[in-house]
């Protein structure tokens, strides 16, 4: 406890730059129990240090964002940075074999952020050598061995809050005895990412409400395939009140009801990208939580580099959990969620440049 609360007093201060940060105790747990921080970000290194960041994908924003985030950090601090993604979360061989790259490549750390939280169970060493690893927003199973010899430190929300929140924000509306309302549920990938997470947090904030889901369909983050599932739903059912779901599937549900001529169903998404905070603002979108997906990134950085550097870091840490609606759209909290219109993919960060 001793411990703890000096690397806390290290990396709060009363300085205008200190953020307020979730830390997590114990680190990595089940039942770990969330305490406000303020957090200080490091503003320089004592070597150009070499980070490689693999990602399950870059097909939506909510990815793009922490790559905006991540490479503009890599870049203050004038650290080498490589990312790789994986081109989905059904890409597990691909996933695997850019992370034996970024073991060759020399890496002195890996930021992962994995297709699947039980597929590298027993075998991260044999793909990454000694190399220390940071989990990033996805999850990972910290019950295996070997898991638990390399990864170091963890930057994420609890995906069963994201769930909870949209959840607490439909129960409100719609209390026990004040009339059925029908849900479409759109999670995303059935066997990959925080869905299962999501949705437990989800079924649970709605379970004494007048909330039913009448049917859930499951398919990978992609407007084509999300397309697909709501096109199916449309011929399924014909009294559905909302559609809740992942960003894409709420993105795309904007434009099918407005083809379909459909006014009567409602959107609510479970996380924040650019096309959910347009609808937002356009009230297209009745609601979405935000954990934060650049100051997420940023997060993971400097943890990284904190490990590297030998110096005091939390071990187990995610930013606060926003609640949006179209009347609340802090713009500090957008500004730490979405990467600018302008920003590109970007893929290399060498001698505080970017390159893409």
């Amino acid at each position: 406890m001793r411990i703890l609360f000096f690397i806390l007093m290290i990396l709060s201060t009363q300085s205008v730059f200190a953020l307020e940060v979730i830390s997590y105790q114990p680190p990595f747990q089940t039942d770990k129990k969330p305490t406000k921080i303020q957090y200080s970000f490091l503003t320089s290194v004592t070597k150009p240090w070499k980070v490689c960041a693999v990602y399950p994908h870059l097909k939506d924003s909510y990815w793009l964002s922490i790559n905006y985030g991540m490479v503009e950090q890599a870049k203050k601090l004038g650290i080498t940075l490589k990312v790789l993604e994986a081109g989905g979360y059904s890409n597990l061989d691909k996933q695997q074999s850019q992370l034996k790259a970024c073991h060759q490549w020399g890496a002195d750390a890996i930021i992962l952020g994995t297709v699947d939280a039980q597929a590298y169970n027993g075998k991260l060493s044999s793909l990454i050598g000694n190399t220390p690893v940071f989990l990033m927003t996805n999850n990972i199973d910290f019950t295996d061995p070997d898991i638990r010899q390399h990864v170091k430190a963890k930057v994420g929300v609890n995906w069963y809050d994201m769930g909870k929140a949209a959840g607490t924000y439909l129960a409100k509306l719609h209390p026990k005895g004040s009339g059925k309302v029908r849900i479409a549920w759109l999670p995303g990938p059935q066997l990959r990412g925080g869905t299962k997470p999501v949705t437990k947090g989800f079924k649970a904030a709605i379970a004494n409400s007048d909330i039913e889901i009448v049917t859930t369909l499951w398919d990978d983050n992609s407007k084509e395939l999300q397309r697909n599932l709501l096109q199916q739903l449309f011929t399924d059912y014909k009294n559905i009140d909302y559609i809740v779901g992942g960003a894409v599937a709420a993105e795309v549900a904007i434009s099918e009801l407005r083809t379909n001529h459909i006014t009567n169903i409602k959107i609510v998404s479970t996380y924040l990208s650019h096309g959910v905070y347009r609808g937002l603002r356009r009230h297209k979108i009745l609601f979405a939580p935000t954990d934060k997906m650049a100051e997420q990134a940023r997060l993971s950085i400097d943890q990284t580099v904190r490990y590297l550097e030998k110096k005091p870091m939390v071990l187990d840490i995610s930013p606060l959990i926003v609640d949006l609606t179209p009347q609340h759209l802090p713009a500090t909290v957008i500004r730490n969620s979405l990467s600018p219109a302008e920003f590109r993919p970007s893929f290399y960060v060498n001698d505080h440049h970017i390159s893409r």
